[in-house]
């Protein structure tokens, strides 16, 4: 009799098997179903449309095959998440509202929905694409997002907005449009990787986000590729910037930062700029084609650059102040496509020491009409002196082990045809509304 009581009692105590719930299209018909289901439940979704806004507010998974389409009609977030545990997978979901105070999104996680799982879908039309405000741990991951295209680029929203989620890993995803493909605030410990971002202001925009990594994402044609700002102990690795419009990388009072790997090219004005940024390993990365291989300013100081190649950029080195700063570190430097080296001992490491700017680089920067005299026996007059005669430099960037073959980072075929597509872009005076010293459009 005990036996059958303790059997009895297990099988009341042990939860209910998920149950697997269709769901037909029409209007209410997903509110309605998420109303009656109990936590743990399956609901799958078939092909046609589905009216919303809808909030789920316990654990539920909303699996489509692609054809199901939920649609906000213009009024808030289409989907909230509130609950833990929550699934969406394989939904076409469009037709957020339009404010961006309250951060109409496609898909909004809140604070205290924790272990999302958005994985497969395609999100267009929405003001942001996937808001992840609060929400821990969530997983977002091979996600389509196609953001708006109104004339004013910072009027629009970001592919993904992540805002005090820490533990946010977002991988594998395509944004093309709108405004910030990933903008990262006040967050911590996220993990970024492998996304392609086309058509945006900036790919991936970090603000007040620490400890946490920008991996193997590609930029295609943006106004800014990935920028660091007010962010700590960041690892920026083996991401490509191609064809973008200003930067390449920005580092904006950003401190501990690795950045390795990565490479730059195809007109960017800046392939790196640092600005008031310390104690960062800058290693392994290739700048080539730029109007300014790095521009390192506002007092940035205790920073390492060790095997890096800068090539083919119009000025290599753009260093505002009066430092001597070295550029190499236990014996290697960096490459320097302009540095007529010699290796006589065939050791890969230049015979000579290179200066990529000097004095009259300071004028000309400070003094642009100065540019009329470049030629002249005069200003040769005083590089040859400073050449020969270093003491009378006044600070700059020395590399005391400059590299003689540059590190190379390949691109994959069906990038770099979507790079061929986005070539001379800027020529063009494709601008929109940025400005990207403004830190108030940010």
């Amino acid at each position: 009799m005990r036996r059958c009581l303790v059997a009895l009692l297990t099988l009341l105590s042990a939860p209910l098997a998920a149950a697997e719930l269709h769901v037909a299209p029409g209007e209410g018909t997903l509110a309605a179903a998420i109303a009656g289901a109990a936590p743990g439940d399956v609901l799958i979704l078939s092909g046609g449309a589905y009216a919303g806004p809808v909030t789920i507010d316990r654990t539920l998974t909303l699996q489509g095959d692609g054809t199901a389409t939920l649609d906000g009609q213009g009024q808030g977030s289409v989907v909230t998440i509130t609950a833990d545990d929550v699934v969406l997978t394989g939904l076409h979901i469009t037709g957020s509202g339009k404010v961006n105070q309250t951060l109409d999104a496609g898909i909004k996680i809140v604070k205290g929905a924790d272990r999302a799982r958005i994985e497969g879908n395609r999100l267009t039309d929405n003001m942001h694409g996937i808001d992840v405000h609060g929400g821990l741990d969530t997983l977002v991951r091979g996600n389509t997002i196609e953001g708006r295209q109104n004339q004013r680029m910072n009027e629009r929203g970001n592919g993904f907005y992540v805002w005090n989620s820490p533990g946010t890993v977002i991988e594998g995803n395509s944004v093309r449009w709108g405004r910030d493909g990933i903008f990262s605030n006040a967050s911590k410990k996220g993990t970024y990787r492998n996304n392609l971002f086309r058509d945006l202001r900036f790919a991936v925009h970090y603000m007040y986000t620490h400890d946490s990594e920008i991996t193997g994402n590609i930029s295609i044609g943006n106004h800014l590729g990935f920028a660091v700002m007010f962010s700590d102990r960041v690892v920026v690795k083996d991401n490509l910037s191609l064809g973008d419009r200003e930067h390449g990388l920005m580092l904006n009072f950003a401190n501990g930062a690795d950045v390795a790997g990565n490479l730059v090219r195809g007109g960017t004005k800046k392939c790196l700029f640092i600005y008031n940024a310390h104690k960062n390993l800058l290693f392994g990365n290739r700048f080539e084609g730029c109007g300014i291989g790095i521009h390192f300013t506002a007092g940035s100081e205790r920073n390492m650059l060790t095997d890096n190649a800068f090539l083919g950029n119009q000025e290599q080195v753009k260093y505002v102040g009066t430092r001597f700063m070295e550029w190499s570190f236990e014996g290697r430097g960096n490459f320097w496509s302009d540095h007529p080296a010699f290796d006589l001992n065939g050791d890969g490491i230049a015979d000579g020491v290179f200066r990529p700017n000097d004095l009259m680089d300071h004028i000309l920067w400070s003094q642009p009409a100065a540019q009329l005299l470049t030629g002249s026996p005069a200003v040769q007059l005083v590089r040859w002196s400073q050449a020969s005669f270093p003491a009378i430099l006044p600070g700059g960037v020395t590399d005391s082990h400059p590299l003689m073959q540059p590190i190379t980072i390949p691109v994959p075929d069906d990038i770099a045809a979507l790079e061929t597509d986005v070539a001379g872009r800027w020529s063009k005076g494709t601008y929109d509304d940025l400005d990207p010293d403004d830190l108030a459009t940010h």
